[in-house]
């Protein structure tokens, strides 16, 4: 596990608590498998930009603001 995919899974974990949603419930907003959202978030696994958009649209955030709250991350590491 990278330590990018580590800080990407915390801060979509984060951003999908915040917004109200379980791994189930965005899983079926965005199209993405549920257990796929699981490896994501245990930086298991990296996800394609367009299932990062799939995600982004879902929760109702700009790419942007992921990328922002990424950075944010990985610079408190």
């Amino acid at each position: 596990m990278t330590n990018e995919r580590k800080a990407l899974g915390n801060v979509l974990r984060l951003i999908r608590k915040e917004r109200g949603f379980t791994q189930e419930s965005l899983a079926y907003e965005s199209g993405v498998d549920r257990s796929f959202i699981s490896l994501i978030e245990l930086g298991e696994s990296s996800p394609s930009f367009d299932t990062l958009c799939a995600l982004c649209k879902a929760l109702d955030i700009k790419f942007s603001y992921l990328a922002a709250k990424l950075d944010e991350e990985m610079l408190q590491e």
